[in-house]
């Protein structure tokens, strides 16, 4: 690196994906610096964020392989089974299951290693903590609070100017500060999307009975209502509501909101006990229309905002932060300019794709699911019921779901850079 830069790489964002990005870097020998507008204390309280993410098993790959797996394997979840319902009511659908579902288990796939599961469960905030502290333990520069005013990037150079009046110069700069992205914005690169009317209802409950690793996605009327399994026998409750359902969910004495609560869950593992804050998320579609430019690359949900409909959000992210990392670690050791057009075009090149057609996907499924159309009803269900008994199209949906599809990084490989 010339003496003229403050880092190889400055990372906008020091969520999940930045901070996974940025670790990768660190242990290929390279000097990111990463920036964020909160403390990192503040973004390991569980008041914080309360989301939990399931996690491709490709994607745990890459953090066994960056040293993180001692840190977060007494926090993660394994998803042994994933259940798909089409009903109006989880707790009667899990009871008595409809004529149309879907059935994905771990057994089915192909080609895993050491018995992968289909994905982990992880809450954010143990997420969070292990990366902190292996950034630290690297001797990564994480600035936080800190906050980006704006960015100019030349042909030589990128310089990000912070809140403070600081300057920082780097061959490349990476967006991943979510969608409302400065970096983004500073580069010139347009967003489209739109809004879907919708918010996700997050909360954290603990369960009667054991769930015994199965994933629940039942899709109702109002949207997807998803029981997702925690360590401890909890589980992370994720459900679309409208805009003003879910305010009034989120206001809600405790006990109006476990009444609600238990008519949504059911019976089926006994009584379902709030434990923490309630979250609320807008929902919405955003993608980038270049991933990536002169001197700057995003990531993340600058990159790409989806629905959670199949939790596949976070892993787009975590596909992306491999896949740069391999195309900037390799050009640097092969003596090119790590911010060139060139390189970066690789990076775009390598994700535009998968990046498109998941997003496409997503948006499709919102569209067929969050309904009550008595015609798309039977379509859906006749598609789940085809495909449930098609051993090799359940196993591809299982394969592509865990991020195993594809030119997959090394990372998602498992091996190290």
């Amino acid at each position: 690196m010339s003496q003229q830069f403050d880092a190889d790489v400055i990372i906008a964002g020091a969520g999940i994906a930045g901070a996974t990005l940025g670790l990768a870097l660190a242990r290929a020998g390279l000097k990111p610096i990463l920036i964020d507008p909160a403390p990192v204390s503040a973004q390991l309280e569980p008041t914080f964020d309360g989301r939990s993410h399931a996690i491709a098993y490709a994607a745990f790959r890459q953090w066994r392989a960056l040293g993180l797996a001692e840190a977060l394997e007494p926090h993660a979840q394994r998803i042994e089974q994933i259940l798909v319902t089409d009903g109006r009511t989880p707790g009667a659908s899990a009871g008595a299951p409809h004529a149309f579902f879907l059935r994905f288990d771990s057994d089915e796939i192909a080609g895993r290693s050491d018995g992968e599961p289909l994905g982990y469960l992880m809450e954010n905030r143990h997420t969070r903590a292990a990366l902190a502290a292996a950034l630290k333990a690297a001797g990564v520069e994480v600035l936080a609070p800190a906050r980006v005013r704006n960015a100019r990037f030349d042909a030589r150079a990128a310089s990000v100017e912070l809140e403070d009046g600081r300057v920082l110069t780097a061959p490349l700069v990476v967006g991943a500060e979510g969608r409302g992205s400065v970096i983004r914005e500073a580069a010139g690169i347009g967003a489209l999307g739109w809004d879907y009317k919708q918010t996700g209802v997050v909360a954290t409950v603990r369960l009667a009975k054991p769930h015994g690793g199965v994933a629940h996605e039942f899709f109702l009327p109002s949207g997807p209502f998803a029981i997702l399994p925690l360590t401890d026998d909890r589980a992370s409750l994720v459900w679309t509501e409208s805009q003003a359902r879910a305010a009034a969910l989120k206001d809600a004495r405790p006990e109006i909101f476990h009444a609600h609560l238990q008519r949504r869950f059911g019976e089926y593992l006994g009584e379902a006990v709030l434990e923490g804050p309630v979250f609320t998320y807008p929902l919405n579609l955003q993608i980038a229309e270049q991933l990536a430019g002169p001197r700057v690359a995003l990531l993340g949900d600058a990159a790409h905002g989806v629905h959670p409909i199949a939790g596949q959000g976070l892993n787009l992210g975590l596909k992306g932060a491999a896949a740069l990392a391999e195309v900037i670690v390799d050009a640097q050791r092969l003596g090119e300019d790590i911010g060139s057009e060139a390189v970066l075009e690789r990076y775009a090149a390598w994700r535009r794709f998968d990046t498109m057609t998941l997003s496409a996907g997503m948006d499709a499924f919102v569209r067929l699911f969050s309904n009550d159309n008595p015609l798309l009803r039977v379509a859906r269900g006749v598609g789940m019921s085809v495909v449930n008994r098609i051993g090799p199209a359940r196993r591809f949906f299982m394969q592509e779901a865990g991020g195993a599809v594809g030119d997959l990084p090394r990372l998602l490989r498992g091996e190290a850079l």
